[in-house]
């Protein structure tokens, strides 16, 4: 779970509340790659929902870290009002820089032997249609289309699920 993957360079750990502005770069600058127009500026607050993740005693915020720098994020909870074994995968972000190079994987990795240690059978997440790279990378890692919600026409989100404990 936390601590370094053996063989990766990587450590995986809590963010803390003082590394919100580095989470924001890192977000902005992960989702900036399938925006082709650019990240829609919705007035979303992202240092002050970021905040909020990092500081909600309900979740967990987990960072990749790589050459002493946060190379990756991972936000996850139960969602208000869902089943308590599901648990959604909020923010999955790795720094473009450090793309195919082991982060997004072992941060997953870090991620999913949380979830199992937390008792969850089921994992979901949505990702953007146009986020091809995420959707390759999630099915690498044995996400599937969740049969519970089928896209809507028009709508702009896949919904995946993941069998936390390999069912």
């Amino acid at each position: 779970m936390i601590g370094e993957r053996p063989g990766t360079g990587t450590v995986i750990r809590t963010v803390v509340p003082a590394e919100t502005g580095t989470v924001v770069a890192l977000h902005a600058r992960a989702r900036a790659t399938y925006y082709p127009d650019g990240i829609p500026q919705d007035g979303t607050d992202w240092a002050a929902v970021w905040h909020a993740a990092i500081t909600r005693p309900d979740g967990q915020v987990l960072c990749a870290v790589r050459g002493g720098r946060i190379a990756g994020l991972a936000s996850f909870r139960v969602p208000e009002g869902a089943d308590a074994d599901t648990v959604k995968l909020f923010q999955f972000h790795v720094d473009p820089d450090h793309w195919r190079t082991g982060v997004g994987t072992a941060l997953h990795t870090a991620c999913v032997e949380q979830w199992r240690a937390d008792g969850h059978r089921a994992a979901v997440l949505d990702v953007h249609t146009g986020n091809h790279r995420a959707q390759a990378f999630y099915a690498r890692q044995g996400w599937t289309p969740d049969p519970d919600r089928p896209p809507a026409e028009g709508d702009h989100h896949l919904f995946l699920r993941f069998p936390v404990h390999g069912e």
